[in-house]
């Protein structure tokens, strides 16, 4: 993943109703959800949803296809990890955590 794709996912992300969009997303999985469900799942008026959609899709965190008359949106899982990859390169030295992750202990300041 390039530095501008992870900065244009993290920018998208770092708003409260994208956020909880994106998570909601993630939680339903491959089947994905429609927007006026979205919209009431979380309380969000339509139109500002139509705007942090596109947000999202812009930002390629998410998808959107046409079932019949309603667009269902689901989360771009290969997206997300790939942000999730970028972001944990260089973990721990770049040896790969276990289970528990790091052994180091972080320093205090």
């Amino acid at each position: 993943m390039e530095t501008k794709d992870v900065l244009a996912a993290l920018a998208a992300i770092a708003q409260e109703s994208r956020l909880a969009v994106f998570r909601l997303l993630v939680q339903v999985g491959p089947d994905g959800m429609a927007a006026t469900k979205i919209a009431e799942q979380l309380d969000i008026a339509p139109s500002s949803l139509s705007f942090h959609l596109k947000e999202l899709t812009y930002a390629r965190l998410i998808t959107s296809r046409s079932e019949g008359r309603f667009v269902i949106y689901s989360a771009d899982v290969v997206v997300m990890n790939g942000l999730i990859d970028y972001l944990t390169e260089n973990c721990c030295g770049g040896v790969p955590c276990g289970p528990a992750g790091c052994d180091t202990k972080p320093t205090s300041t």
